[in-house]
């Protein structure tokens, strides 16, 4: 030996273990100067998008600004320290500041006492969800929420969130959780209109649209690349914050009308304790579940997309715990409920961070604008803020998707279409519930009826295909039905019904071939469904046949007694039954024959 580790033991060790729950001991041990350039260069331009960001996303939420910047600080740093996104960057986000106004309205009205004691219980509680999730790795439990359900539901919040904004734009009260309410309560109101307040709201979004598509191209006409031109588009919010407020104070706008952020504690994040109350807990445990699960598909979604364009990876189960330890710190720190972001994630991307310290970073930048900036802030409009949410929140808006999925499938569609009315009809907690329910619903719709097919011979081949999509070789004599999925309570009675119907429609057949090789399972239900098949086969005078089954599932076979009772015989491969079964037939047919022909010569 040459004392050298050997290669499949290499990597195992308490140190490694650390590093599986604690990352940063795994990129922190190669941090070196160049990368902490990169993350800090990453961290200045997030940082200056996150402050009227994060100002604006408590606002949504029914909050005192300051906690949009206090929820921007020590939960960056905890994810941080337990994520494994090198890019992702977590703070308050739309969809969770939405769903925390929606949940926490149901306990007090926006910014009183109670409702911010419900803001940070509703944080605890989705901390102590994501960790609990994280710790016994149920992370899968995510992938319940398909695609298309995920994709209307944020495309429906996103058309309520911009309509929410309305009401700022226009500077008139309006309210409602859901798009029928909102809309009655705008109409009801425009009438009282404040001019100013209308000319900024609609010049900063119609700014902040120009900013992202236009302003990249026009500093790129005067010779600035691509890369550092889209990153100076990106910081167009502050640009908008500033010419607002330098408006606001230069034409004494307050006095006419417009309403400005106020005073801003210059602070950093109190400690706070979530109020114990067991039964205003159990009151805000399902939509803390329901804010977990979504704010958990939106950023794992985000840092799987970004983990692939460098060829990393992400640990879902991981990401869990990171997220879970990000709205705790919330919860302890006078924040709210954090997710990661999709818009900031790309900026973070694209001003080239390299490992979570650069979150770090730009919570650093956060509290030392906190402690020293907010009195700049005192004259912002609330239009802009406004606008700023309108803007970002609309590029969430898809109506491509929905009509790819219809051309792909009209279910998912259904599905999709009927989570965008629900959460526009009815607000956002039905439109999740309706969303993960649809899911499940589809789910267990479509396992319960697996696809299976009817296959011969291609001719001059070993390969079986669908009789009704290629020209194949069958035999009346013998049935083949392939079956494309694994077979499991939901399926079996299904599966049992199919063959009988196949069996009864063709009175020639004698042989039955299950075509397993898609088959990765069967449980014990669909065990006792095909031991019924067999038997009800078999009283027919019908044998039954197994071809391909995959090792594990044969495994489990032989310690049933299926085999014994099994009719006919097991095939290592679908060719080898179906040449041997036709050699069967065909000895059974002459021997029926010579049968016919003693006894119409009355031999027998």
């Amino acid at each position: 030996m040459d004392g050298q580790t050997p290669p499949h033991r290499r990597g195992i060790g308490p140190a490694v273990t650390l590093s599986r729950y604690l990352p940063i001991l795994d990129w922190g041990s190669r941090y070196n100067g160049t990368t902490l350039t990169n993350d800090g260069v990453a961290a200045i331009i997030v940082t200056i998008m996150l402050i009227p960001q994060s100002l604006a996303y408590a606002m949504l939420a029914g909050l005192p600004p300051e906690i949009g910047l206090y929820a921007s600080i020590l939960p960056l740093i905890a994810y941080a320290i337990f994520g494994t996104s090198r890019t992702l960057a977590v703070g308050p986000v739309a969809v969770v500041s939405l769903m925390t106004l929606t949940a926490a309205s149901a306990i007090a009205a926006p910014g009183s006492a109670e409702f911010i004691a419900a803001a940070l219980i509703l944080a605890l509680l989705s901390g102590l969800f994501l960790l609990l999730l994280g710790i016994f790795k149920l992370g899968f439990l995510a992938n319940l929420l398909s695609h298309p359900v995920v994709s209307g539901f944020i495309t429906a919040s996103g058309i309520i969130i911009a309509t929410s904004q309305l009401k700022s734009i226009f500077g008139i009260k309006a309210s409602g959780a859901a798009m029928p309410e909102l809309l009655s309560s705008l109409a009801a109101t425009i009438g009282t209109t404040n001019l100013p307040t209308l000319i900024i709201g609609i010049s900063a979004t119609a700014f902040l649209f120009w900013v992202r598509k236009g302003l990249k191209p026009l500093l790129m006409r005067f010779a600035i690349p691509a890369r550092p031109a889209e990153l100076i588009a990106k910081t167009g919010p502050i640009a908008a914050v500033a010419a607002s407020t330098i408006a606001t104070i230069m034409f004494e706008l307050e006095a006419k009308g417009v309403k400005v952020v106020g005073n801003i504690p210059q602070s950093l994040p109190p400690f706070s304790v979530p109020l114990i109350d067991v039964e205003l807990w159990k009151t805000l445990a399902i939509p803390a579940l329901l804010l977990s699960i979504i704010g958990f598909v939106e950023s794992v979604s985000v840092g799987q997309t970004l983990a692939a364009k460098r060829r990393q990876r992400i640990d879902p189960d991981q990401e869990l715990i990171g997220l879970g330890a990000a709205n705790l710190s919330a919860a302890f720190s006078g924040g709210y409920p954090v997710t990661g972001g999709f818009a900031r994630s790309v900026v973070n991307f694209d001003a080239g961070a390299e490992t979570p310290a650069a979150g770090a970073f730009t919570a650093i930048g956060i509290a030392i604008a906190a402690l020293f900036l907010t009195p700049l802030l005192y004259s912002l409009p609330i239009a802009t803020l406004a606008a700023t949410i309108i803007v970002a929140v609309l590029s969430l808006v898809d109506f491509k998707t929905p009509r790819t999925i219809w051309r792909y499938s009209k279910t998912d569609f259904t599905a999709m279409a009927a989570t965008i009315v629900i959460t526009l009809l009815a607000g956002v907690e039905p439109g999740v519930i309706a969303g993960v329910s649809l899911s499940l619903a589809l789910f267990l719709w479509r396992s319960s009826r697996p696809h299976a097919a009817i296959v011969g011979r291609v001719p001059e081949t070993e390969h079986f295909r669908n009789v009704n999509r290629h020209k194949v070789f069958t035999d009346p004599r013998i049935l083949t039905i392939r079956i494309d999925e694994s077979l499991t309570y939901l399926n079996a009675r299904w599966l049992e019904e199919f063959i009988l119907e196949q069996v009864a429609d063709q009175k020639s057949v004698r042989h039955v071939i299950l075509m397993c090789s898609a088959v990765n399972a069967i449980d014990a239900s669909a065990l006792e469904s095909i031991e019924a098949i067999n038997h009800r086969l078999e009283d027919g005078s019908i044998s039954l046949h197994l071809s391909e089954v995959k090792g594990p599932v044969m495994d489990r076979l032989k310690r049933s007694h299926f085999l014994e009772a099994l009719s006919g015989k097991v095939f290592l491969s679908q060719n080898g039954a179906f040449s041997t079964l036709i050699a069967i037939a065909d000895n059974e047919d002459k021997a029926d024959n010579i049968t016919d022909n003693w006894m119409a010569r009355g031999l027998i």
